[in-house]
Order: structure tokens, then sequence, then C-alpha cells
């Protein structure tokens, strides 16, 4: 039974590196693939933001309809179609137009949406309580490898062969995570019950003009499309809200939210995915254009922090299943906060050496809070709930990757003067100091989100054990 067990989470974890694969490869490679199309970088930029608006849009609908229709029947659809439109992304090189490749970005943003909605809920279902933080946390390698190698692979790849290659990564990967869920991963249906398309309808819209006004956020002026899509966001949520009160099989069961835990977990999830993509988005630029480091090295150097996550995340699961997952969420995203605190002090003269280990201490953070709060998350709802739930989750950690990219940019912008900030160039003399400046007070307010996600972590209540069993 047990081999069974992580036979099935071997499965998951085998196609759970090939989102952060592809989103860390895309991230440094956007800019070569515009300038071979000959479009400027907002356009290129929309080869990542397409993608991300997309499952952030659909992951709630998709975890619905896992408790419907059964977690593997989704999840093995949205991996099959994320390897083909991978493949469909390399032809893409043939024709003379971006938007070809943006149109099939959005496509894979469909079926990664269907592929991360429900890993989750498998692997909760898989696994009995005493050994969910475990089974989470060694999941959690697969995401942290995945970001470790991405950017040095991207980089080899594209140099080496051509950008048009960099998509091919996901295509054995897919077709051997495809093989091992149809023969390990069983059958598992949350509620049942019919789709709530109105319900998915208004969801989509809401969550899709959100996302794009906070991803736009910097170049926020108040014109009539602005005013338009301010005015999709708000009566779409509100006809939401009200659909999801009157149908009996709803999208987003909102009784999950009584459960405090549940609802803490998440509001500590989104502090802290927030504060992540501050250093994520923001650091980069530092070691670029203040350290005037080569793209290659920069890679190499940010690679540090998931590699920290990817060694702490397992015993980190391990031992909230022994002690519990309060304290551990709760001092880790503290060590989070910590961190950030060490980035603010970084000067035009940093080693790297000090760089790296400031991002090793983020990563052990990150690595103790993660696993013990998606624990808790998903031991604290019903089985039947679980696609459900392990969406809202997902969802929750892709909106705070999407508000930390706006704010921190946002806080930078009002920190630093724009005529430092325009262009990719490295920055030179007093300018150094004005951006370095700048950079320390923006990762000062990364570091109240992490410490306000561990100060609710700690409002968490202790849970029963073999809650969902």
């Amino acid at each position: 039974m047990m081999r069974k067990r992580y036979a099935i989470l071997l499965a998951v974890m085998v196609a759970s590196i090939m989102g952060p694969i592809d989103a860390s490869i895309m991230n440094i490679n956007y800019h070569i693939i515009g300038g071979y199309f000959g479009t400027d970088l907002s356009t290129a930029q929309w080869l990542i933001s397409i993608y991300l608006l997309t499952i952030s849009s659909l992951l709630l609908f998709f975890g619905h309809l896992g408790d419907i229709s059964g977690y593997k029947r989704i999840y093995t659809t949205g991996l099959l179609g994320f390897t083909i439109t991978s493949g469909l992304c390399t032809l893409s090189y043939f024709f003379n137009s971006i938007y070809i490749l943006i149109l099939l970005r959005a496509i894979q943003g469909v079926t990664a949406a269907m592929m991360m909605s429900v890993p989750h809920a498998i692997i909760t279902s898989a696994f009995p309580s005493s050994e969910r933080g475990r089974a989470l946390g060694i999941n959690a390698i697969s995401i942290s490898l995945g970001l470790a190698i991405g950017p040095s692979l991207g980089g080899f790849i594209a140099n080496s062969f051509g950008w048009q290659f960099i998509f091919l990564i996901n295509v054995p990967i897919g077709i051997l995570g495809i093989i091992l869920a149809q023969r390990v991963i069983p059958e598992i249906k949350g509620e049942g019950g019919r789709i709530d398309i109105p319900g998915a309808l208004f969801a989509f819209l809401f969550l899709f003009s959100s996302l794009f006004l906070i991803n736009r956020f910097r170049d926020f002026t108040m014109n009539t499309r602005t005013i338009a899509l301010i005015t999709i966001a708000f009566l779409s949520m509100l006809a939401f809200l009200r659909q999801e009160r009157r149908t009996p099989t709803p999208i987003l069961n909102l009784s999950l939210f009584q459960n405090i835990n549940f609802s803490l977990a998440n509001v500590s999830a989104l502090f802290n995915f927030m504060a992540q993509y501050f250093i994520v988005t923001l650091l980069p630029s530092y070691l670029g254009r203040i350290l005037n480091l080569p793209q290659n090295r920069v890679g190499l150097i940010m690679t540090s922090f998931p590699l920290a996550v990817l060694i702490i995340a397992p015993f980190a699961g391990i031992l909230s299943d022994r002690i519990g997952t309060k304290f551990l969420a709760a001092g880790g995203a503290f060590l989070c906060a910590f961190g950030l605190s060490l980035m603010a002090t970084l000067s035009p003269s940093s080693s790297l050496t000090s760089i790296i280990l400031r991002l090793i201490i983020f990563g052990i953070g990150t690595g103790v809070f993660q696993s013990p709060n998606m624990s808790l998350a998903m031991g604290s709802v019903p089985r039947v709930h679980m696609g459900t739930a392990s969406g809202i989750i997902a969802t929750v950690r892709n909106l705070g990757m999407v508000l930390g990219i706006a704010i921190g940019g946002m806080l930078l912008s009002l920190f630093v003067p724009s005529h430092i900030l325009s262009g990719s160039s490295a920055i030179l003399g007093e300018n150094k100091r004005l951006f370095t400046s700048g950079l320390s007070q923006t990762f000062m307010r990364a570091a109240v989100l992490a410490g306000i996600s561990g100060i609710i972590s700690l409002l968490q209540k202790s849970p029963h054990r073999n809650h969902t069993l």
C-alpha cells in the first residue's frame, strides 16, 4: 500500500516539474523571442502575461470539475494538452508573427490550469493525515527543482540551439508523466453533481479582468479600457457570488471558508507569495544592472533560492506530521521576513557570497513555511471538496505572484526615478546608490508582508488528527 501511495506521488511529481521549468525558461527568454519577431518588449511580455492570466482564471473551475468528473481525468487531460501545445509552440518559429505564439501560450495556459488544479487533491486523497505533510513536502521538490534548473537550462538551450527548442523540454517529461499517471493514479471523485456553467463564466470574467488590471497596475491610467475592465470585474464578481449562493454545486464552495484554518492558511500563503515575488522579479535587475553580471550568472545566483526550498521542504513536511503545522508555518514566514530585511541592506558593492546567503535564508524560510501551511489547508476540508480546495490554493498562489510582481514594481518606481529604471543597460555612478536605496525600501515592505504571513499563521487553531479521513 505504501509503495502504491509513493508511486502516485512520483507520477504527480514528474508532471509537476513541467510548469515551473516552462515559466522560468520563458522569464529569461521572452525578450529574445520578441527580438526574433521584431516586436517591442511590452508585446513580448504577453508571452508570460497571457499564460499566467489564463492559468489563474481557470484554476477554480478545473478544481471544481475534478470534484465532479474525477481528478485523474482532469490531470491527465491537462498533461496531454500541455505536452501537445509545447510542441506546437516550437512550430510557431516558422510563422512570421509573435501573435500566433501568444495564442498558443494562452491555450497552453488552459491545459496548465487543468494540470495544476488537482495535484494537491490527488496527493491528499492518497495519503493518510499522518503522512500528508511529508508527501506535500516531497512534492515541493519537483516544483523547486523546476524553478532551479529552468533558467540555466533555458539559457543553455536558447544559446546553443535556438529559442524555439526551449518548449521541447516539456515533451519527453510530459510523455513520461502521462504513462505513469495512467498506470498508477486511481480514479478519485469528490462530491459529483453538475457543472456550474454560469458560475464558471462569471469566475473567469472576474479573475481575468481583475488580474489583468493588477498585472498592468504600473501603467495604470483612467481611460475607457480601464473603466470597462473595472466595470466587468465588479459586475462579474457580484454575479458570481449570487450564483454561488444559489447553485447546489458551486465552483467556489463558500462554506469552506467557514473553516478558520483553511481561510487563514490561504491568506497567509497569499502574503508569503507576494513577498516571495518581490525577490524573484526585482533582484535580477540589481544583479544585472548594479553588479553588471551576465545573464547566465544571474540565473545561477537566483537558483540558490529554489535549491534551498528543495532541500528543506520535505523535512519541514515530515516534521509537521509529528509536531503540527502552526508554529512551523509561522516560524518559516518569520524567517522569510528576516531574509527580506537582510535583502534591504544590500549595497552597490555587496559580495556575491552575501547575496547567495540572503537567498538561502529566504529559501529555508519558504521551505519551512510552505509544506506545513499546505498540509493544514488541505487537511481542513472534507474529502469530497478536495478538488475545489486544491483549485482555491493554486489560485491564491498565482494571485500572490501577480500581486507581488505588480506591487513590487510599483513600489520600486515610487522610490527610484523613472529615468534610472528605464532601459536594461548597466546603471552607473550616483544612480547606483539611488537604485539600491529604492530597492532596500521596497524589500523592507516585502519583509512586512512576510511578517504578516507569520502572524496570520499564529492565529490558526491546532487541527484534530485524521480530520479528512
